[in-house]
Formats: C-alpha cells, sequence, structure tokens
C-alpha cells in the first residue's frame, strides 16, 4: 500500500501567552494602525532566521548556501477564499512589525481586487494550461526561479519566490489550529501556521486560570535543521513574542 519514506516533513506546535501580543496590537489600533497577530509573527519569525543564520539557507547539491537577506512569504486568500497567492516581504527583518503590515496590506488588497498585474498574467497563463502540463510547468519555474534565481517579470516570475520562510493564518478563519504542508516548490525550511486566540486554561503558580491564548504549529524541512537547530530558532522566536514591544521599540528608537 505505501512507498518508500521521501517526505522530510517534522511538525511541532506551541500555545503561547497572547496577552503581550493583544496589549501590543490594541495600542496600535488605538493609533489608528492595523497590527494583527500574523504580521507580529511573521517579524517574531524573521527575528528567529537572524539569531539562527544557519537555517536562513537553501539546499543545493548537498550543501547549505546562505540565503542574501531574510524574506518571509505571507499566503493571502484572493477570489473571495477560493484561491491562495501570497505576498514576500524582502529584508523582513529589517523592518518594524507596523511596516510589514502596511507593506501587506497594500500588496495583498491589490492581489484581492485583481489590480496586481504580475499575478493576473501568471494566473492567466496557468489557467490556460491542459490540466497534464501544469506539473512540468510548476517544475520548470521552480528550477528557474529557486535554483537559477533568475527574474522574468513579464511571466510573473521572481527569483526565490517564497523567501527564507513562510507565514499563514487559520485562525482568521475561526479554526484553532491546523497543520500546513510544506510543498516541494516552497524550498525553504519552516512554514508556520497561526491559530485563533481563545481563552484557554493555563497553570500559573500553581493554580488553573483562564488565558488568552495563541497556538502556533510549525510544519519544518528535516533536510535543513535538527532538534538542536529548531530549539535555536523557537527560542528566538518564542523570545520575540513574549516581549514584542521591547524589540519593537528598539528598532524605532
Amino acid at each position: 500500500m505505501w512507498h518508500s519514506p521521501d517526505d522530510p516533513q517534522i511538525f511541532g506546535a506551541l500555545d503561547l501567552d497572547a496577552r503581550p501580543l493583544l496589549a501590543m496590537i490594541e495600542r496600535a489600533r488605538a493609533a489608528g494602525h492595523h497590527l494583527t497577530a500574523t504580521h507580529l509573527v511573521g517579524r517574531a519569525l524573521a527575528h528567529a532566521l537572524v539569531e539562527v543564520p544557519e537555517v536562513n539557507v537553501q539546499i543545493r547539491g548537498g550543501f547549505a548556501r546562505p540565503r542574501p537577506s531574510v524574506d518571509v512569504f505571507f499566503i493571502t486568500a484572493v477570489s473571495g477564499g477560493r484561491d491562495l497567492s501570497g505576498v514576500k516581504v524582502v529584508n523582513a527583518s529589517d523592518k518594524s512589525a507596523q511596516a510589514i503590515a502596511d507593506e501587506l496590506d497594500r500588496r495583498s488588497a491589490a492581489l484581492k481586487r485583481g489590480d496586481d498585474p504580475e499575478f493576473a498574467r501568471t494566473k492567466q497563463l496557468t489557467d490556460q494550461l491542459p490540466a497534464w502540463l501544469l506539473r512540468p510547468a510548476l517544475r520548470l519555474s521552480a528550477f528557474l526561479t529557486e535554483t537559477l534565481r533568475l527574474e522574468i517579470p513579464k511571466l510573473g516570475l521572481h527569483a526565490s519566490p517564497f523567501g527564507s520562510a513562510m507565514v499563514s493564518s487559520v485562525g482568521m478563519l475561526g479554526l484553532p489550529r491546523g497543520f500546513a504542508p510544506l510543498a516541494w516548490m516552497y524550498d525553504v525550511p519552516v512554514l508556520i501556521l497561526v491559530g485563533e486566540i481563545s481563552l484557554q486554561p493555563v497553570v500559573s503558580d500553581g493554580k488553573v486560570e483562564a488565558r488568552e491564548t495563541l497556538p502556533i504549529t510549525a510544519t519544518i524541512d528535516h533536510r535543513y535543521v535538527d532538534g538542536w537547530q529548531v530549539a535555536k530558532l523557537m527560542r528566538a522566536f518564542r523570545e520575540y513574542l513574549a516581549t514584542p514591544e521591547k524589540f519593537e521599540s528598539e528598532r524605532t528608537s
């Protein structure tokens, strides 16, 4: 029934105290800014990749090739949720959470309106291809953009289109938790999925209390990392999310 194992995906889950995030989000919104947990999670992931640079690589010919920057790809629903696209935030590690949120709002709004010409060209091309050509076309585009790092804007193709790592969210859909698959063409070491913030029982000082909790799941490519690197990455990731105001104030000071 089964073929030989060839899937390097491993999975992990965290439940984080959402209170520091909610406090920052509330302050941002009181000042008239749009900020969400997904934006902060993406910024935390960029911070973690800076702290653990051996994960910010591509594997080519059995060797780890460092990426020139820390870029985070945010998956976005388009066409009323019937399709998926996304936005790659270049140099996410050098931008504040609010700058990331503003860039995502602007660019994802254009995708949802159908005003992004490159996405429209790519979508039209894939829609016109017969089903039997889709997989070879995807493999060719992945070879051109990921392996050769070519820029072909006329076809809507760009070098390393999925960046260093990816973030998606099911919390905005009202789903408490999920695990996202790492497709072969993403060519990234980790994909973070943000769940829905909700009240959960937490033990604090030996007592059970209800606390706003953010569920996070990670799908990780085992070819890039072992448990030691995952532990370092998650330590830096959690460090940011525990005190986002500290890191953001350092960035703007």
